[in-house]
This record gives C-alpha cells, structure tokens and sequence, in this order.
C-alpha cells in the first residue's frame, strides 16, 4: 500500500471514529446536550480535528442520517427480485422492521430522537428521498396491477409507512412490556401480515 492511499485510509478510519463517537453522545445525551468538544473529548483528540472532517454538529447529524438511509436502502435491495407488487410491499414492511430490530440504535437516530431537521438539507439528502421512493414504486406497481384502488402513490406509501413505523416504535421504545420477548415479536409480525392484508382490501 502505497502512502497515498494509506493517508486515505487513515482519513476514513478516523471520520469514522469521530461519527461513531458522536452518534453514541447524541444518544446517550441527546443531540442538543452534545458539543463539538464532548465529541473530541470521546475520541482523545482536539475539536480542530474534528473541523477538518465536518464544519458543525448538524453535519455530523446529517452524515449519521446518511448512513443509516444507505443501510436500509442495502436492507431493501432484494425485494426488487420478487415479481408480484403486494408481496414486494410484504417484504419491504419486514425488512423494515428487521432493520431496526437489527439496528435499534441507528433507527433511534433516524426517527425517533428528537433534532433540528435542518441537518437534513433537502437539495443533499438523497438517501432518505431513495428510502422513500422505494417504496412509492412498490406501491404504484401496487397500483397499476390493480391491487390497490387508490390512486395517489405518495398518500398510500405515507399511511402505510406510518403505521409500520408506529408498531417498530411501540416495539423499540419498550411499550409492549406487558408480554415477554418472545411474544412480542410474534404481535409485531402479526399485527404487520394483518395491516397488509386489511389495506389490500381497504386502499
């Protein structure tokens, strides 16, 4: 390995190490409780390095988005190899939910915990805009095949993301307590295959 490209990996590793460090402070703290110097301190280095990396706290929050939407849009790739445009949605809602099972942490960052969304800048923030779109398709290949009724792509996709979204929080933030884990798990899956089953009938 020539030293350019050992520069290079040595730039990656620690990106990577001041976006790890920030992502665990903005959980554990909350976003507006972390500073750029909190941040610095967690990786034993000064702030200027981490502005060599990122100009300000809100883009390390956008960079932490980033990386969460290209992971759950990798989660979403197989689906486009199922033929039938319901049963690409089914798939779709359970990876979902698997993702953020898998990366409870990450989902937090990416929905639930509260921060200024102007991290997100809409000209730049293309993986949550692919999140999205991906399923819009599914649901207008819904629609198209006559599976669903409905006509506006984006008002479908929206309900049926939020009430996927709803039972993965309920899930996440612990509010399903009342079973074991087990049983949890069993509600959260069937309460999905019958959303899926009630809005083929409903949308």
């Amino acid at each position: 390995m020539g030293i350019t490209e050992r520069k290079e990996r040595e730039k990656e590793e620690m990106r990577q190490r001041i976006l790890d460090a920030a992502q665990k402070l903005f959980l554990e703290n909350g976003y507006e409780k972390v500073s750029i110097r909190n941040i610095a301190d967690a990786i034993e280095y000064s702030p200027a390095t981490i502005y060599l990396y990122f100009k300000d706290k809100n883009e390390l929050l956008y960079a932490v988005h980033q990386k969460g939407f290209g992971l759950m849009l990798q989660e979403f790739a197989p689906v486009s190899a199922i033929s039938d445009p319901f049963e690409q949605l089914v798939e779709m809602g359970r990876r979902y939910i698997r993702f953020a099972v898998d990366n409870p942490e990450l989902f937090d960052l990416m929905f639930i915990m509260a921060a200024p969304m102007e991290a997100c800048r809409d000209d730049e923030w293309d993986e949550g805009k692919n999140a999205f779109q991906a399923l819009v398709q599914v649901v207008q290949h819904c629609i198209d095949t006559g599976v669903f009724k409905h006509q506006d792509a984006e008002v479908a996709s929206m309900m049926i993301w939020s009430a996927i979204h709803g039972y993965t929080a309920l899930f996440l933030r612990k509010r399903m307590m009342m079973f074991d884990e087990e049983r949890r798990q069993e509600l959260m899956t069937e309460a999905f295959n019958l959303f899926c089953e009630t809005i083929k009938r409903g949308l």
